[in-house]
């Protein structure tokens, strides 16, 4: 499956005229649960948002409504004050991300990345809804022919994450939601997948301790 949503990820980016795209697919609480890029410097970019906790792609599948941002540049940090200059960085100046869903359930999000500023065009935005429909109905087609060893697999880092979260807390002595903020923290500074991390602590490679506070 993700091979596939990669494949339409690259022509979401020659049709959108984008420098890249991404497809997050998140549980209804929005834990990220899978990605795929059109290539590995988009799929970074992509993490961002898990790793810092903000981002379009998050306000995106919790208002199950579009977040355009023609320019990155134009007032998104007072949003957004740790993602915004994080992309700038990465040489991103618009962002386009698009809720997948069917009826009233979530699945993630499609996300348009642009290496300049300006809006999508009219004809742009169709073909994006369409590329998010057809997202859908690849992650629903995968999800019926998949048995359920290998769709659990697909958020088995979920369930790694709240252990994580569970063993920063007593680490540390603090509440169970400060800690997340920790181990997102530690992903940024290190520039690892937030699943990455989540793994080295459960492993017992990577502690917090009192001395972190």
């Amino acid at each position: 499956m993700v091979e596939l949503l990669e494949r339409v990820c690259v022509e979401v980016v020659q049709a959108l005229s984008a420098s890249g795209a991404g497809v997050s697919v998140m549980a209804g609480d929005g834990v990220h649960g899978m990605a795929a890029a059109s290539d590995p410097s988009t799929a970074r970019i992509e993490e961002l948002p898990f790793a810092l906790g903000e981002g379009p792609c998050i306000d995106a599948f919790a208002s199950g409504r579009p977040v355009l941002v023609s320019d990155l540049a134009d007032g998104a940090t007072s949003r957004w004050p740790v993602y915004t200059p994080a992309v700038l960085d990465a040489g991103i100046r618009a962002v386009f991300a698009f809720p997948l869903q069917i009826g009233a359930a979530r699945l993630g999000v499609l996300d348009v990345f642009r290496t300049h500023p300006g809006s999508l065009s009219r004809a742009e935005l169709g073909q994006a809804f369409t590329f998010a429909d057809l997202m859908v109905m690849t992650l629903l087609d995968g999800q019926e022919r998949a048995d359920v060893g290998e769709f659990d697999e697909m958020f088995e880092h979920r369930a790694e994450l709240f252990q994580a979260q569970g063993m920063v807390m007593v680490q540390m002595g603090i509440p169970l939601t400060d800690a997340l903020v920790w181990i997102r923290a530690h992903a940024y500074v290190s520039n690892r997948p937030l699943s990455e991390v989540a793994a080295d602590i459960v492993a017992r490679r990577l502690q917090f301790g009192t001395d972190h506070a």
